[in-house]
């Protein structure tokens, strides 16, 4: 058993029980602090809380591991893809070949969304943003599936699997309907015959009596961006979802809120930023040397680091082969792509990169896959809410599935006036 933790406040002294995870994380459990002594913790931003106890996902970031449900994201990405990893992230193991065959299954017959969705989603002006777009159709199935969000823990329960692939789905179908909104289009059915991924780029981008045409590297691209997307421990958006459900909301008002918290630049964005970046760096006329040399000088290189990882991003290293061989099969004569892979290749040479942990991270390769595979920079975090859906609707699962669950409640140090009298308006100057 672990030595509890001693904390001397005030000239008295408090024990507090600690907590170890599997992977020996250690914790001081401090649920009681308040309590005892008067005191809370401060933590700003909570980058130093243990916010809940999870069984989905383990990080060290330190050494660059990443893990869903214990196994190592380099072998999920080398023979699994992002159905097979999603059942496991909502269900704790691998499924059999009947349960991934059903699972597969109840996600294709889910993806076709209410005809009076799609056609809300036509009522769109067509500059919405699509992020704006696919957080509203979120929160409406709840309207148009209210038998899988009653609020009503056990009956959601009851109704998870259908829900699960519901969200799972119809976030897909959405976000291709918003794509083909802002551009004036019709949207596209789906094709049950196709996969997840080969489906959705056929609603995005087919043309009317023209069959998709799957290319290998192209499906392996996009099913290993979302794959690598899927979960990542307690991040902004994640943490919302938590957050929302512990108040008793359903999957889908949960996930809703997980979008909102996406979508901010700080979080969701990152990708966006690199292909801004590349474009400035094209408009300066500069091949990315002289960026290069301005970063070690201060300017910020976008889609390099990670907050996380002080090593390399695990996640990187993967995305960044399917990058090459995607590019080298489309053979896309973009200059962004050329500096993008200057940069690359710069940092990944150069001692100053190099000693700083400055490695490419995720969302350096990821904003290029997309636009190498067509998908504007608007649709970016987008694709990224797709990817994370499962560990959005893991999370809510985990939340649910504890009912004695407190709701999360922090709290705060109050700096504002102290105590003070209304003063009549006529005595205010």
């Amino acid at each position: 058993m672990s030595k509890p933790a001693v904390l001397k406040l005030d000239d008295k002294e408090f024990e507090f029980p600690t907590i170890e995870g599997v992977e020996d994380e250690k914790a001081v459990d401090f649920r009681t602090l308040r309590s005892v002594s008067g005191y809370v913790s401060f933590d700003e931003g909570y980058g130093n809380t243990g916010s809940c106890q999870s069984e989905i996902t383990f990080i060290d970031g330190e050494i660059g591991i990443l893990r869903y449900r214990g196994i190592p994201i380099e072998q999920l990405a080398e023979k699994s893809d992002f159905l097979e990893s999603s059942y496991m992230i909502l269900y704790g193991d691998l499924p059999n070949q009947t349960q991934l065959d059903a699972f597969r299954a109840s996600i294709r017959d889910n993806t076709p969304v209410s005809p009076l969705m799609g056609a809300a989603l036509k009522g769109f002006p067509s500059d919405s943003p699509p992020m704006g777009m696919l957080g509203a159709m979120l929160s409406a199935l709840s309207c148009y599936s209210p038998e899988l969000a009653t609020n009503d823990r056990a009956k959601d329960l009851e109704n998870f699997d259908q829900a699960a692939s519901t969200a799972i789905a119809q976030t897909a179908t959405a976000a291709a309907l918003a794509y083909r909104v802002t551009k004036g289009l019709e949207g596209n059915q789906p094709d049950p015959s196709l996969s997840f991924h080969d489906n959705f780029l056929h609603m995005m981008f087919s043309e009317p009596g023209k069959a998709y045409e799957a290319i290998p590297e192209v499906s392996r691209a996009l099913d290993l961006m979302l794959l690598l997307h899927a979960d990542h421990e307690q991040n902004c958006s994640t943490s919302t979802v938590r957050m929302v459900a512990s108040g008793g909301a359903n999957l889908f008002a949960s996930v809703a809120a997980g979008v909102g918290a996406l979508w901010g630049p700080a979080h969701g964005g990152a990708n966006m930023a690199v292909i801004k970046m590349l474009e400035e760096i094209k408009a300066s006329g500069d091949d990315g040397s002289k960026f290069i040399e301005e970063a070690k000088s201060g300017k910020r290189l976008m889609g390099f680091g990670h907050r996380v990882y002080k090593n390399f991003d695990p996640r990187a290293k993967i995305i960044g082969q399917a990058c090459d061989n995607l590019l080298n099969k489309l053979d896309i004569d973009d200059p962004c792509l050329d500096i993008a892979r200057h940069l690359e290749q710069a940092a990944l040479a150069d001692d100053y990169f190099i000693s700083r942990n400055l490695y490419p991270n995720v969302d350096f390769y990821s904003g290029i896959v997309l636009r190498a595979l067509g998908i504007p920079a608007d649709m970016f975090t987008v694709m990224f809410a797709i990817g994370r859906m499962p560990g959005w609707v893991a999370n809510w699962r985990e939340i649910a599935m504890h009912p004695k669950m407190k709701i999360n409640r922090p709290r705060q140090i109050y700096q504002g006036p102290a105590l003070r009298d209304y003063v009549p308006l006529e005595s205010r100057t």
